[in-house]
């Protein structure tokens, strides 16, 4: 079987931009393997050892692209969160109704929840990381939140969310798009685009005014 380190043996030859990217995909190969082990049998009960032997490697190589067992978790959490960050931006910039742009936002928002990487976001709960870490984690959490409400809000303003309790609506909302992370099957028959498109259109269906 060939492993991460025996798999294409690199030529003595190559270039910077070669070696760059050979070190990327390596450390990629890596992040995705811990990640699907964070997931399938939780962080506590994975050990980078187990990751290491995944991948036929040496808990030093993962120690070389990553770092220890915490700082390979939140490269995970980051990872999951960067989708939900550039799809709050997009959806703060593009055109249409509050209701449109907060539909367009949760679809992106439940597509990415289901993620190897968005998973693990949601599934890492605080207690798991270092003060500062679950510091940084949870800034970076309240800007979605903030986003979330803020396009809510947005929708009241020009009429097409009817009004309601922006907080409970956004926490509601988030709540019920978190829990694909737990159940969705990827080698099920709905994609996650499918799954996130009739779950959102079931949920915003009671924010349209009557």
């Amino acid at each position: 079987m060939q492993t991460l380190e025996t798999k294409d043996a690199p030529s003595p030859f190559r270039t910077r931009a070669e070696k760059m990217q050979d070190r990327a995909d390596k450390r990629e190969a890596v992040l995705r393997a811990a990640v699907r082990m964070f997931n399938a049998h939780g962080f506590h009960a994975t050990s980078l050892d187990d990751v290491a032997a995944s991948l036929g490697i040496s808990k030093p190589t993962i120690y070389h692209y990553l770092g220890n067992k915490e700082q390979v978790l939140i490269e995970c959490v980051t990872r999951g969160l960067e989708p939900l960050r550039s799809a709050a931006e997009q959806a703060r910039a593009q055109a249409g109704s509050g209701l449109e742009r907060l539909r367009r936002f949760l679809i992106d928002y439940a597509r990415t929840n289901m993620d190897d990487f968005g998973r693990c976001m949601v599934r890492t709960g605080d207690e798991l990381l270092s003060p500062a870490s679950a510091a940084s984690i949870r800034a970076r959490k309240r800007e979605i939140d903030a986003t979330l409400r803020a396009l809510i809000a947005e929708g009241i303003a020009d009429g097409s969310i009817a009004p309601v309790d922006v907080k409970m609506s956004a926490f509601a909302l988030a709540g019920a798009l978190n829990w694909p992370a737990r159940w969705h099957d990827p080698a099920g028959p709905d994609s996650p685009e499918t799954i996130a498109t009739g779950l959102v259109d079931m949920l915003i269906g009671g924010l349209a005014p009557r």
